[in-house]
């Protein structure tokens, strides 16, 4: 017990002094060691470091889960040291809303099949986007948010305790100060009693003379500030340390942030590789719910996504002989470099966007440039003959605009 409180006023005594200090360090009555200014360097790189890591933190977290709810959601379970439940995607949610319009709207209709075809690319793009998140959340979220409460909240013990060394160095060099200001004084008056009112009360042989005694308190003073100087200058050396340490923390984000984009981009490719599936499987759709129906846009856009078609317009092409692959049931097909263009009825026609052929009987396209087409019998309405120079092949009329 008499241990206990005897620790409790030394340490009432130790954060006095220290309050003491720091009050008259603020007001200016009081001198304060600088660090040097490489170390000032360190501190104000690793300040840096743990906000800008905060903010990239919290804005990645929104950029994953925009609700704010969920967040907070998935927030308090990990405080609590519990799993995550599962939550549905937004494309997924999209999917299933789509596959119920579907049965109910008629599943065997074209808006009901174009729904669940949508349907199913919805739900791939859902399954991408939840794979996405957990590897950012892996990848890049919890480094950094390792960081943050693990080697930055040592970092911040070690300064906070690298203050309280230097308070305790500059109050021993204070009473240093004054010991020996009062020294010189007493050793000029010559002997006299010292003035406990202004001095602390020390074990003092009371018949010495004033100046042996403040002599014995300069001694005392200079011992004090030995051992404080030699802790503050320990406790400087490991603080710098972890600070120097941030480079290595530098160059761990960089890797991450490599994983980062890394994942983002094959999150990216594969919604890109899902939506071009899904516009191929309607384009081909198309024509039997438009047949006969040539389609064009005065203005380019991005690609068709849906079954939505810019401004129609009927086209009327002569009849010539069947090609390969298009040859009605029961009738010989001819190469398609046999095939010639017929006399009249050919139409120039301006590519909207980039198009890869399928295969050797397709045409390739560029954006922007023109080429000559026609119309053969049998041919699905979604297609026409394609040329351009020497080359020829089919081509999709979403991607024309009809000029001529």
């Amino acid at each position: 017990m008499d241990f206990n409180m005897k620790k409790l006023a030394s340490d009432a005594g130790i954060f006095f002094t220290r309050a003491v200090q720091f009050t008259e360090e603020k007001f200016g009555q009081a001198e304060k060691t600088e660090l040097d200014a490489h170390f000032e360097t360190l501190l104000a790189r690793a300040d840096s470091t743990k906000n800008w890591t905060e903010r990239i933190l919290r804005q990645t977290e929104v950029l994953l889960q925009p609700n704010p709810s969920a967040r907070v959601e998935e927030f308090l379970y990990e405080k609590l040291d519990r799993k995550v439940p599962s939550r549905v995607t937004n494309g997924e949610l999209l999917a299933q809303y789509m596959a119920e319009a579907a049965s109910e709207l008629g599943a065997t209709t074209p808006y009901g099949k174009t729904l669940l075809k949508v349907s199913e690319a919805e739900k791939r793009l859902g399954a991408a986007e939840r794979d996405f998140i957990h590897t950012a959340s892996v990848s890049f979220l919890t480094p950094l948010r390792n960081f943050l409460e693990g080697d930055w909240k040592t970092i911040s013990k070690e300064r906070r305790l690298l203050q309280n060394r230097r308070l305790d160095l500059d109050a021993c060099k204070a009473r240093l100060k004054k010991a020996k200001a009062a020294e010189a004084k007493a050793t000029c008056e010559g002997d006299t009693v010292p003035d406990f009112q202004e001095t602390r009360p020390r074990n003092y042989i009371l018949s010495a003379s004033a100046s042996a005694l403040w002599n014995d308190e300069v001694d005392k003073a200079e011992q004090e500030l030995r051992v404080a100087q030699t802790e503050f200058d320990r406790q400087a050396e490991v603080t710098r340390l972890l600070l120097e340490g941030i480079s290595s923390t530098h160059v761990n984000h960089l890797r991450c942030l490599h994983e980062f984009v890394k994942s983002q981009t094959t999150y990216y490719a594969q919604c890109y590789r899902h939506m071009l599936d899904l516009q191929k499987q309607l384009g081909s759709s198309q024509g039997a719910i438009f047949p006969g129906t040539f389609v064009g846009t005065t203005e380019p856009a991005s690609p068709p996504l849906s079954t939505t078609s810019p401004t129609t317009a009927a086209a009327t092409m002569p009849v010539v002989p069947t090609v390969a692959g298009l040859a009605a049931p029961g009738e010989a097909a001819l190469c398609l470099e046999e095939v010639a263009p017929p006399a009249s009825g050919t139409r120039k026609a301006r590519v909207l966007y980039d198009y890869e052929a399928a295969d050797s009987s397709e045409l390739a396209l560029l954006a922007d440039e023109l080429i000559t087409v026609y119309s053969l019998p049998g041919m699905d309405p979604d297609w026409l003959i394609g040329e351009r120079g020497n080359k020829k092949g089919k081509v999709p009329v979403t991607y024309l605009e009809l000029l001529s």
